[in-house]
């Protein structure tokens, strides 16, 4: 293996592990609130289910992202794609003065940033590549 391509092999496995550590993190967070813990502001239950049921999702995605290049990159752009939507729902009732905490509209830009990122990285890597397991 050349040293660009051990390179880019790198990469993919630190943006996987980054989608998993989240994946747990996000799956922390949400089982302690959904336990009983306080986060100090209300919480939109709906929101609260998706987003760890998500981060299943994450987990499961930094999985396929060790794997493969082309299917972190598809499964990245679900959860983007996912996320845009919940965080547009979500500031839209917001605007309209629904009970949605700003730390709900902040938690959740954070989560469509990271994905944002994940898909860009996973886009970039898989650019040009077309050998099997990549």
């Amino acid at each position: 293996m050349n040293s660009s391509r051990q390179h880019a092999r790198s990469i993919q496995r630190i943006l996987a592990a980054v989608a998993a550590v989240f994946g747990f993190a996000t799956i922390w967070a949400g089982t302690r609130v959904l336990a009983g813990s306080d986060p100090g502001y209300v919480v939109l239950q709906p929101l609260l289910f998706y987003n760890t049921a998500m981060g299943v999702a994450y987990l499961a995605t930094g999985i396929v992202m060790w794997r493969s290049r082309e299917g972190g990159k598809l499964a990245a752009a679900a959860i983007l794609v996912l996320n845009l939507l919940v965080l547009a729902g979500i500031g839209f009732a917001y605007v309209n003065g629904y009970a949605v905490a700003i730390e709900s509209i902040r938690a959740m830009t954070f989560r469509t940033g990271v994905w944002l990122g994940l898909y860009l990285g996973f886009a970039w890597l898989s650019r040009g590549t077309s050998a099997p397991g990549s």
